[in-house]
């Protein structure tokens, strides 16, 4: 499935904080056609670190999509029925507005003058974007890890605008801990004497900060279990320990590969901004309980945990349950068993698509 990236400006955008940004610029890719009735259209929603790129693979890079194994024909959201459109968040910077574009005003990176965002405002624009391709009403949307509380977000934003919702391996609100392993990656890279207090961008960036960042994350997505089974205690080039503080285990060589590969195609502003918005999500906010968040929600839900996912563990995604079990909705809850952590949503697909294609399956004929 050849595909393209496509860019769209909107005119201006009106965030929480009370700024606006104008004007503002969104990178998406759609795969498979729009039915005449429009109603065959789902949105997928990436991680921190994801971008519009989620299927098929580009011309340009030849590269899969981070999500090729569950977007296309015959898979869990089959291009051959649905229309699949995935959009890079607002604060990204892989082609939608973000501390590395341009501040018309200046002529010069919005670096740390960048307005505060929040998943909201990342929602919100996608909701622009949707709406501008003619579709008032999805049939899905689904995301994993913060692709998941932007899932959960339109659900209680838009209601009357989505007919189902998949959050996977996600939450309502981020805990103590998850803010801070999020704090600990900021610190490193404004830590780094190349971060220049974000101005950078003529220079060089903070690749060790960003590094460090990345490496301290990726030890979070992944779990005890596939660690152990992937590295062991294995030495890396040499037969015996040697105490040069050098790469002696092969986790230490894969960490800083993990590392080295992230600042080649991400931009240290944009992970301060996002991992910001993470940990100011909360979707009780304003309304007392999460109970109450849902009050106004038709969506119909399929919540996914992973049993080895301690970033996000299942106890998070049971919350929501309850809460919409509270409200007598529409919800199917599924803990499915892995070994591979918090990466399970992108990597573990196999019973995830049954799961998945089956949920679509009768959500669609239900609007038929």
């Amino acid at each position: 499935m050849i595909v393209e990236t496509r860019y769209t400006r909107f005119e201006s955008l009106s965030l929480d904080c009370g700024a606006t940004i104008q004007p503002v610029d969104v990178a998406y890719e759609t795969y498979g056609t729009l039915n005449p009735a429009r109603s065959n259209a789902i949105l997928i929603l990436h991680a921190l670190s994801g971008d519009a790129h989620a299927a098929g693979i580009p011309r340009e890079s030849g590269k899969p999509g981070w999500w090729d194994n569950m977007i296309g024909p015959g898979k869990a959201f089959d291009t051959d029925k649905y229309f699949v459109i995935c959009s890079n968040v607002l604060g990204g910077c892989r082609g939608t507005t973000g501390p590395s574009s341009i501040h018309p005003a200046t002529g010069a990176p919005y670096a740390m003058t960048f307005p505060g965002i929040t998943i909201a405002d990342m929602v919100r624009l996608q909701k622009m974007l949707v709406d501008s391709l003619g579709i008032q009403r999805l049939l899905s949307l689904s995301g994993g890890s913060m692709g998941g509380m932007q899932t959960l977000q339109w659900a209680v934003a838009y209601p009357e605008a989505v007919v189902s919702a998949i959050p996977i391996a996600t939450t309502a609100r981020h805990s103590a801990q998850q803010i801070a392993f999020d704090e600990v990656g900021r610190q490193a890279i404004m830590a780094d004497p190349d971060w220049n207090q974000g101005n950078y961008y003529d220079r060089n960036p903070p690749a060790r900060g960003l590094s460090v960042a990345r490496m301290v994350g990726h030890i979070t997505y992944m779990s005890d279990e596939s660690m152990r089974e992937k590295f062991g205690r294995r030495l890396r080039d040499k037969d015996k320990f040697g105490f040069d503080f050098s790469v002696d285990f092969e986790v230490e060589s894969y960490l800083r590969y993990r590392g080295t590969q992230f600042v080649a195609r991400f931009d240290a502003n944009s992970y301060l901004y996002i991992t910001k918005a993470l940990d100011y999500f909360d979707l009780a906010e304003g309304y007392g309980s999460l109970t109450e968040a849902f009050r106004n929600t038709p969506t119909r839900f399929l919540v996914i945990s992973f049993t080895s996912d301690w970033l996000y563990p299942s106890y998070q995604s049971l919350e929501i349950v309850k809460a919409l079990r509270g409200l007598n909705r529409d919800v199917a809850y599924c803990e499915l068993a892995s070994n591979y952590g918090h990466d399970a949503f992108l990597v573990d697909v196999g019973e995830q698509t049954e799961v998945v294609r089956g949920f679509l399956e009768n959500t669609y004929r239900a609007i038929a």
